[in-house]
């Protein structure tokens, strides 16, 4: 370790543990530790390790949960190493670097150039619309409301299980509309692709079909040479297919989290 007068800024304050997660130079690195253990500023030490050895900051991605957490992991950076380099590191939540890395190469996997991306109040209320087109609300027995089909369908989307399952796990109340929320769905669905509409789960789901597709896959995988992703244990199934599609590739993945914390359980 460097005597502490030659330390560089992001080396210093650091414990040995921190230190030891900083300086791994393997191509993997799992990092799980509790609540106020330093785990934010062991990540963006990490990175501006990484950017004072050399490593293009354009070439890492610094995945988190929130803009805020996006914006203040960045600013981390920054203070720990040269601020206009930092400034190039590709950072933000899963969405938001979803819908930059889709407007670049998204053509070949079938979207329009100019899609329009709603957030989850949109997408209910775009579920009201197909719902009272399809009478849905008028029936004697109620139907569930907008929210709800919304919330039922995002958790499908995002834990990959079926209609059942989500049903019997989250929303028992709803059962018995089952047929009817498939057609729901459906019809959302194609609505979406007549007004060339992303809601935020398609958002994940293209940047799914990005990586794994043949003719985008090894051009996004080969962006980036580290990944880092901050909060880990609050990926969905979509989320870490993502991760490990990029480790797949050149990549080196660095993960942090909480097990103890995890939303999912």
């Amino acid at each position: 370790m460097f005597a502490s007068s030659e330390q560089p800024r992001w080396a210093q304050g650091l414990n040995p543990d921190q230190w030891a997660a900083v300086s791994h130079e393997a191509a993997s690195l799992q990092i799980v530790a509790g609540a106020g253990t330093g785990k934010t500023r062991t990540l963006a030490s990490r990175v501006a390790r990484l950017i004072d050895d050399g490593i293009r900051p354009d070439r890492i991605l610094l995945l988190t949960f929130t803009r805020r957490a996006a914006q203040e992991m960045l600013d981390r950076v920054a203070a720990l190493t040269d601020t206009r380099a930092a400034g190039q590191v590709v950072g933000g939540t899963f969405h938001s670097v979803a819908n930059r890395l889709l407007r670049r190469f998204g053509a070949p996997i079938g979207l329009p150039t100019g899609f329009t991306v709603i957030d989850q109040g949109d997408a209910a209320d775009l579920f009201g619309m197909v719902r009272a087109e399809h009478g849905m609300g008028e029936r004697a027995r109620r139907f569930p409301k907008k929210e709800t089909v919304a919330g039922i369908y995002s958790r499908m989307v995002n834990s990959q299980a079926n209609l059942t399952t989500v049903l019997d796990e989250a929303f028992p109340w709803c059962r018995g509309h089952d047929d009817d929320l498939r057609t729901l769905f459906g019809a959302y669905t194609e609505r979406k692709r007549a007004q060339q509409i992303l809601d935020y789960d398609d958002l994940l789901l293209f940047w799914r079909a990005l990586v794994t597709t043949p003719a985008t896959a090894a051009t996004v995988r080969g962006l980036f040479e580290h990944v880092l992703v901050d909060e880990y244990q609050d990926t969905n199934r979509i989320q870490a297919d993502i991760v490990a599609e990029l480790c797949g590739g050149e990549a080196a993945v660095t993960v942090v989290g909480d097990d103890a914390q995890a939303i999912y359980g």
